[in-house]
């Protein structure tokens, strides 16, 4: 069975069939041209507001680097679902995504999707497991509506936590600070653990599991605010402001007994000021640069290069950068029964800054990569 009409209101444009077949495309009996089409294929028919990348960026991104359009999604096949995203997650590691300098993954086409994690609510599924209603953790970017394979995504248990809380402390960033610190840093009872960018979503995590561990956690932040909510609400042990003046001085009263343990998301100079007070056998997590993402070129003043190797010589240090991915298979399933332990007894706590709408989402991640954000960033884009 197949009905017809006509798209549009020229009756020289194409006629649309729909069957229980599929498509097709011919000339009709009245010779126009005639599309055949599904009811199950026309019903996914959807389109997706997104943002894409319009250009590379010079230095630090703009909003000119981003343009909004909008796309029709594909009809689903089997193993498919359609999803509406709930929540966007804005990270640092995108920034190098918009670069085509050399890194651990592809850059974003100029005219594709910026990539991005996300939570979202299925509204049709071809795909065993899932059926609509369902929220799932996805990696559908900078849209408000995917079509993504099930063997991507992970089901939520919206009961369990909120479910904004997979794209941050129960998802990649709290898995980054989990397997990074105790994979390379590996604390122990009574060392000291510094951490900066610490009031962001790896950096508390880092600083909270130290304390579970029996370690001394101190974090760097920017502003007393921040700083005061490491003290109050993570349970550090102590707080440095880096934009204070004497910040150098500030770091080494907090560590009278050396670092054991530095996770490195900054470098610049926080890592100037924290390196000559690493203690012999310390370790160093790399897990980012954020303060070099924006650099148009070599940064100016005398090549620290040679003292930096002599420190790692004489001090016997372990520096070792890490993507988080490479301890999936080994650690994840431990990460989700610790983390999700801890938080639901408040051992660890998150802090989230939620921008609302996804056309604000250019303007929150410039935000993020100057430093404006307090907590992790999520976009509200549907609730």
């Amino acid at each position: 069975m197949r009905f017809g009409c006509y798209v549009g209101v020229s009756r020289e444009l194409p006629l649309l069939l729909v069957d229980e077949t599929g498509w097709n495309f011919d000339t009709g009996a009245i010779g126009r041209p005639t599309f055949t089409v599904s009811r199950a294929k026309l019903a996914t028919m959807v389109e997706t507001t997104r943002i894409v990348l319009a250009s590379r960026p010079e230095g630090a991104p703009t909003a000119a680097n981003f343009r909004t359009e909008t796309a029709e999604l594909p009809p689903l096949e089997d193993g498919q679902v359609l999803l509406r995203t709930l929540y966007l997650s804005l990270d640092p590691y995108m920034r190098g995504r918009m670069s085509t300098a050399k890194s651990y993954a592809k850059p974003v086409e100029v005219g594709a999707v910026m990539v991005g994690g996300t939570v979202g609510e299925v509204l049709e599924s071809r795909a065993p497991g899932f059926a609509k209603g369902d929220v799932a953790l996805a990696y559908s970017g900078w849209q408000t509506h995917d079509v993504a394979d099930a063997s991507g995504l992970r089901k939520l248990d919206p009961g369990a936590a909120p479910v904004s809380t997979a794209l941050g402390v129960l998802g990649m960033p709290g898995f980054t600070a989990y397997s990074g610190l105790l994979k390379i840093g590996q604390p122990k009872a009574g060392e000291t653990v510094v951490v900066a960018a610490a009031t962001g979503p790896v950096g508390s995590a880092v600083g909270q599991i130290a304390k579970i561990k029996g370690a001394r956690a101190v974090g760097i932040a920017g502003g007393p605010k921040k700083c005061a909510y490491l003290l109050d609400e993570f349970g550090f042990d102590a707080a440095i402001d880096h934009r204070a003046a004497d910040f150098a001085e500030q770091l080494k009263a907090a560590v009278p007994d050396g670092i054991d343990v530095y996770f490195e998301n900054v470098a610049g100079p926080v890592a100037e000021a924290v390196y000559p007070l690493l203690n012999t056998y310390a370790r160093v997590p790399v897990c980012g640069l954020i303060a070099n993402y924006n650099a148009a070129g070599r940064p100016d003043g005398p090549d620290n290069l040679p003292a930096f190797y002599s420190r790692i010589l004489i001090k016997s240090l372990t520096i070792r950068g890490f993507i988080q991915t490479e301890f999936v298979e080994e650690v994840f399933p431990d990460f989700l029964r610790d983390m999700t332990e801890w938080v639901a007894d408040g051992r660890v706590r998150y802090l989230q800054d939620v921008t609302e709408g996804l056309e604000h989402a250019p303007e929150a991640f410039i935000g993020m990569l100057e430093g404006r954000n307090f907590g992790k960033v999520v976009v509200r884009v549907a609730d």
